[in-house]
């Protein structure tokens, strides 16, 4: 399909300002012209064009959400709509938007000192650099306050041993947002208590080594990466002075989880439309498939599900400018609206029939990606628990 028509069943889009349609539309029409023609090939070969990095800086994707430093400073609905047309284009390019930005340069805003902010916020904003957030670890996924990647301090520094997995942007990065368990910081001057803190590890780092993870069957547009740390030495100066606990790693992962319930948007509204056109210019028994009551039925199902998701992103954003949004709020969003999402994918995928497999139409590619996404900042099933506790003020995780 050559053309996108966006399904807005609700009219929230006749609310955006002047501004946020120019953005939209700027990003739209990148992702028609830049994106969807490669996106393919791009994901049978499991590539990234670097040039994308660059375009996507141009754009003002990178860091959108922070004021200064050659970021956007946006509203959390621009931001929201950046990530929204990203990924209808492709999980993968929300994602690495989402790690650069809502991770690691949220990492660095909100919990580095100001030398820190200053040498690596204007370079990631630009697209000079590139950054990844290292929290997952292989036996720490859903409970990362059980990593076992471990920062001793010394007279000569820190010392990091540990491995990282599932990292986004990890084998391209030039910096590493790094979360260990701390040894020695309580007995210094400055010790804040806290057992987990976040480093900055610089590529070429001695002991220091990312590398991709091989086999996916999905999120293929994207570097999904293993972090390896041996006896990697960094100085005093590379933690981030203002994490303490794992609550700091947690509140850049709620900037990411808003970002994704706004992008699962985007993947439905492509899949919504594909299965739209195809239907409507499909025949079959001398007639389109659009004029078949069990089709109608199917597409008035999708479209509900849609709004519904579109509904959701957009009073999360309100809430998020207001500043009270909560954590479980955003959690409800991120995990509705990707089931959602997924379900659209899959009946799109359904109405298309036998050339809904091949990958030169794109239900299938974001079916694959957001099965992923159900997964990553958070399963499925921890954001129910996350709402369980809201309810409940009980805290059921690990029992």
């Amino acid at each position: 399909m050559t053309s996108f028509e966006a399904s807005d069943f609700y009219q929230l889009d006749d609310d955006l300002s002047d501004e946020e349609c120019a953005l939209r539309d700027r990003v739209r029409r990148w992702v028609q012209a830049v994106v969807l023609p490669g996106v393919a090939r791009h994901f049978r070969d499991g590539t990234f064009p670097r040039q994308w990095i660059t375009e996507l800086a141009e754009l003002g994707a990178l860091g959108a959400h922070i004021h200064g430093y050659g970021c956007a400073g946006l509203s959390a609905r621009a931001y929201g709509l950046i990530m929204r047309e990203l990924e209808r284009g492709d999980s993968g390019v929300r994602t690495f938007a989402s790690v650069q930005g809502a991770l690691a340069m949220t990492a660095i805003h909100d919990l580095g000192s100001a030398e820190q902010r200053q040498q690596w916020l204007p370079a990631l904003a630009a697209g000079e650099a590139v950054a990844c957030f290292g929290l997952t670890e292989p036996g720490a996924g859903s409970d990362p306050g059980n990593m076992a990647t471990t920062a001793v301090l010394s007279e000569d520094g820190w010392m990091i041993n540990g491995e990282k997995r599932w990292i986004g942007n990890g084998s391209i990065a030039d910096i590493s947002v790094v979360w260990a368990r701390t040894q020695g910081l309580d007995n210094v001057e400055g010790g804040n208590g806290c057992s987990i803190h976040g480093f900055l590890v610089p590529r070429g780092t001695a002991g220091f080594e990312a590398r991709d993870m091989e086999g996916k069957l999905s999120m293929r547009v994207a570097h999904t990466s293993t972090l390896h740390l041996t006896n990697c030495r960094l100085p005093t100066e590379a933690m981030l002075p203002e994490s303490a606990g794992l609550k700091s790693a947690l509140h850049c992962l709620n900037h990411a989880r808003f970002g994704i319930a706004w992008g699962a948007v985007g993947a439905a509204m492509a899949c919504f439309d594909e299965a739209r056109q195809y239907v409507a210019e499909r025949h079959q028994f001398g007639r389109p498939l659009a004029a078949t009551q069990l089709v109608q039925v199917r597409l008035a199902d999708m479209l509900t599900d849609l709004t519904q998701a579109q509904l959701l992103a957009t009073r999360l954003a309100v809430l998020r400018d207001r500043g009270t949004v909560t954590p479980a709020q955003i959690s409800l969003a991120k995990m509705r609206n990707v089931d959602s999402a997924l379900g659209i994918a899959r009946e799109a995928r359904d109405l298309l029939g036998g050339v809904g497999i091949l990958d030169q139409y794109q239900s299938f590619r974001h079916l694959a990606n957001l099965e992923s996404v159900r997964t990553y900042e958070g399963t499925h099933d921890i954001h129910r628990l996350i709402l369980g506790q809201a309810i409940t003020r009980h805290t059921a995780y690990g029992g």
